[in-house]
């Protein structure tokens, strides 16, 4: 645990007592203060309390002593409207702050000594955020790894010399973090989300581009308008930017060829990495990913040799372009993070031959962006309430066959794979669909594919696979 000696000898309101709210007022109270939390469900009040936490109704405490009011990311700070303690708060003249400010403050007071990435984007964060730990792990460093992937950053080891932290921030997480300063920040790519919470595309823009202007180095994807407006921005504002970018040569920074890495140089380029032969970071996607990683580890002091050697022995995400197994010349991927058509479109784009698992709880839109890709697609196997929808979209366009579950699904898809003359089929998992008509979530969709492989005659479990 990282204690929030920052908070020392002051009373501090929180709000949000899901794990990481209790993880946070269990720091807040091992350095020094006293924390009064609440929450909006009893059964969350009940919970911290059976773990020592102090609890009131926020509503009617003395605001005036409160010097700080820690918020859970959760919790609406501006969109759709302010939730009711964010008024109070205001109304106070308290700040508001969450998790990643408290350990910001942590590692000021501790020297800045530990290395600190910070990782955001709308897509692509938690992979290359995973990427980045497993290149530092593997090179034998230091390294703590929390945030929005699923550790709350205070439950983390304390700074310590030579520590290096690799943190994933959401939005939420950074419009609560005024002083974030990370010695690398990433801005992987821009596109319309969560505005529901945001208001509009420019105010979240806006959000993200908080985390690369308060780094020592910014790290930012340049193939969106939002993003190469940033970069140009924070160059003029005199900030050190590295430029990556997936598909376009650039004069300087990062950016992919195929499966080749190049760093750019005055127009001048050098081979740094390859991905040939990787399967976990198969992909456009993935070559954005980790020419983000290969500029962030080389920023924290790692040289080429070890970043290399890290790409190379990386698991790549569970649900995510996972590789379970393969049976004969067939390949299956798990790809149930895919919870709709933007989502599934880079797996899509991975692979030249794909007998294709899609279904679920249909989003808004279906598959219908998704039909440049239809030519790939050797067959669909169409699963939940989305099938009768997707299978009216592919029409004449692909071959497909209502499942109904995912067994069914991968059963015939691995029957029919078998007899593909290809160098390589792949059955692959990439729903396009949420996961809630037959699934409590996508990790338990993606569960349920990999028993399902694993099941079958002659699957071999690839190595590394989560």
């Amino acid at each position: 645990m990282i204690a929030a000696h920052s908070m020392q000898d002051k009373t501090v309101a929180l709000f949000g007592l899901g794990g990481s709210g209790i993880a946070t007022a269990k720091a807040i109270a091992a350095g020094g203060a006293r924390v009064i939390a609440w929450d909006d469900n009893p059964e969350s009040v009940a919970r911290a309390q059976g773990a020592g936490i102090e609890t009131s109704d926020l509503r009617l405490a003395d605001w005036k002593q409160f010097s700080s009011f820690v918020l859970s990311p959760g919790v609406p700070l501006t969109h759709p409207r302010p939730h009711w303690t964010v008024d109070i708060a205001r109304a106070a003249g308290v700040e508001i702050i969450g998790d990643v400010e408290l350990f910001v403050r942590e590692r000021n007071l501790a020297g800045k000594n530990s290395p600190f990435i910070a990782i955001t984007g709308t897509n692509g964060k938690s992979t290359t955020t995973a990427l980045i730990a497993h290149i530092i792990r593997a090179s034998g460093r230091d390294m703590q790894l929390g945030g929005n992937i699923g550790t709350a950053v205070m439950t983390l080891e304390p700074p310590a010399d030579g520590r290096h932290y690799v943190v994933e921030c959401s939005s939420y997480q950074i419009d609560l973090a005024p002083s974030i300063n990370p010695t690398a920040g990433i801005l992987l790519n821009l596109t319309p989300d969560h505005l529901d919470r945001h208001g509009t595309m420019q105010h979240y823009a806006e959000i993200k581009e908080r985390l690369v202007a308060g780094s020592e180095t910014a790290i930012v994807g340049v193939d969106d308008s939002f993003c190469a407006a940033i970069a140009d921005r924070l160059e003029r504002a005199g900030k050190p930017v590295i430029r990556i970018s997936k598909r376009l040569p650039i004069p300087n920074g990062y950016f992919a060829e195929g499966a080749t890495l190049y760093l750019a140089e005055n127009g001048t380029r050098t081979a740094v990495a390859s991905l040939q032969g990787i399967g976990s970071l198969r992909g456009e996607h993935n070559a954005q990913n980790a020419l983000a990683a290969f500029a962030a580890c080389r920023s924290a002091g790692l040289s080429a040799d070890e970043i290399n050697a890290g790409l190379k022995t990386f698991p790549g995400l569970a649900h995510r372009m996972e590789q379970v197994a393969r049976q004969g010349r067939t390949l299956f991927v798990n790809d149930s993070k895919a919870t709709n058509a933007d989502a599934a479109a880079p797996a899509l784009s991975s692979f030249p031959r794909i007998y294709w698992i899609a279904g679920g709880l249909p989003k808004e839109g279906g598959i219908a962006s998704l039909s440049g890709f239809f030519p790939r697609i050797a067959k669909a196997y169409l699963i939940g309430e989305a099938a009768p929808q997707f299978a009216a979209t592919l029409g004449e366009a692909a071959p497909y066959e209502i499942s109904g579950t995912i067994a069914a699904a991968v059963e015939h898809a691995a029957r029919d794979a078998a007899s593909d003359g290809s160098q390589e089929a792949v059955v692959l998992l990439s729903p396009a669909c949420a996961s809630f008509d037959q699934f409590q979530n996508f990790e338990k969709r993606g569960e349920a594919f990999r028993s399902a492989v694993l099941a079958l005659a002659g699957a071999s479990p690839i190595e590394g696979a989560n």
